[in-house]
């Protein structure tokens, strides 16, 4: 009986209620999904459904880690949650440099790489469960993003900025000889 009651435990949280781990989780899937679906809406180079898996890995990771902390009580066991949130940024960063890259004197994706890895840190941060705090940093992530669009659309490729300062392009399979054929 005693190891059927030790299984229970491996169903439900130790330190945390229910509730909490919801609403962490929740906020995890919420604040990114929203500053994903801009880059998304606006043809970026990553969609919306990296910025929430990323999140809500990130988010699992940091909540499995205070739950391990607080089951543990062994004196030589060495669990720092800190470490965990070491590898999980430095683990994003080389996801959010898979979105960049060189166009002539431009660098693409820089935009999208950054909210990616902040995508990462509002899910750390809704584990720790200061929703305040990841809500706040969403917000300004996503006014940076759309107040800033005027002012890059100009690089992004496919632009109808982009297009309308290179005027009409030629194509190739299209092109007139002088003598009109």
């Amino acid at each position: 009986m005693q190891r059927w009651l030790n299984m229970t435990d491996l169903l439900r949280p130790n330190t945390l209620s229910w509730i909490e781990v919801a609403i962490r989780i929740g906020a995890a899937v919420l604040f990114p999904l929203v500053i994903g679906l801009e880059r998304f809406f606006h043809k970026k180079p990553i969609d919306f459904r990296p910025f929430v898996i990323i999140s809500v890995a990130a988010c699992a990771l940091l909540i499995g880690s205070i739950e391990l902390l607080q089951a543990e009580r062994d004196a030589q066991a060495q669990i720092d949650p800190t470490r965990v949130i070491e590898g999980v940024i430095t683990g994003i960063g080389f996801i959010g440099a898979g979105a960049m890259f060189r166009d002539g004197n431009f660098v693409q994706g820089a935009g999208s790489a950054a909210s990616i890895w902040c995508a990462g840190a509002i899910g750390l941060v809704c584990g720790m469960g200061e929703i305040w705090l990841a809500a706040i940093v969403s917000l300004i992530v996503l006014i940076i993003l759309l107040v800033s669009r005027p002012f890059t659309e100009k690089w992004d490729p496919g632009s109808d900025t982009e297009a309308a300062d290179e005027g009409p392009k030629e194509d190739s399979t299209t092109k007139l000889d002088p003598s009109g054929n």
